[in-house]
């Protein structure tokens, strides 16, 4: 069994959330509750969202020829990568969460971040990546991780992150990233690799 829908999955989710609006919510957050609170609520919105994801991912497999979903998924890649890197110069300031009235951080993080996820990029990314792989447990896990590992680091980093590498070029790794990751599944698709 190949790990690579595993790294791929981890490497993918981990450099797009660097720079998304659900990571800056985690972020601002954690600056006004406790960082286990945010951390847990989080986590349990993306353990929802990404199962969602997956499952529809695997659900299109059982639907539609093989060709078309790696063909989908590239194009969504390819999409998703020009869209990030067009909406650098065009996106303000940083948005800021405002959650002063909320009473229970977890139920708050977890609201918040399960709406901000639910048809995002990496949900989408998710969607494509089960599509194009059969491992898909391997897919969620590597999901999974990333978002365990980039969540942790803003719950406990807080507004560091952003000081150390301007959101700008998170925001340019992750499109281009994105766009590789589309030209790769659109040769396997043309050339019927797995």
């Amino acid at each position: 069994m190949s790990l690579t829908p595993l790294i791929a999955s981890f490497v993918l989710v981990a450099i797009a959330e660097l720079g998304d609006k659900t990571q800056i919510a985690v972020i601002t957050l954690s600056s006004q509750f406790k960082a286990f609170s945010v951390f847990s609520g989080a986590m349990l919105a993306f353990l929802v969202t990404t199962g969602i994801a997956v499952a529809i991912g695997d659900a299109l497999t059982l639907v539609l020829p093989l060709l078309w979903l790696r063909v989908t998924a590239a194009a969504i890649f390819l999409i998703f990568g020009f869209y990030t890197i067009y909406t650098i110069r065009s996106r303000k300031s940083e948005e800021q969460v405002k959650t002063k009235d909320a009473r229970n951080a977890v139920l708050s993080s977890f609201s918040l971040i399960a709406l901000m996820e639910l048809g995002d990029k990496t949900q989408f990314a998710v969607i494509a990546l089960a599509a194009q792989y059969e491992f898909s447990l391997l897919i969620y896990l590597g999901v999974m991780l990333a978002f365990a590992l980039i969540t942790g680091l803003g719950a406990t980093m807080g507004t560091a992150l952003t000081k150390l590498v301007h959101l700008k070029h998170i925001q340019l790794g992750s499109g281009i990233i994105f766009i590789l990751l589309g030209i790769v599944f659109l040769i396997n698709a043309v050339l019927g690799f797995a």
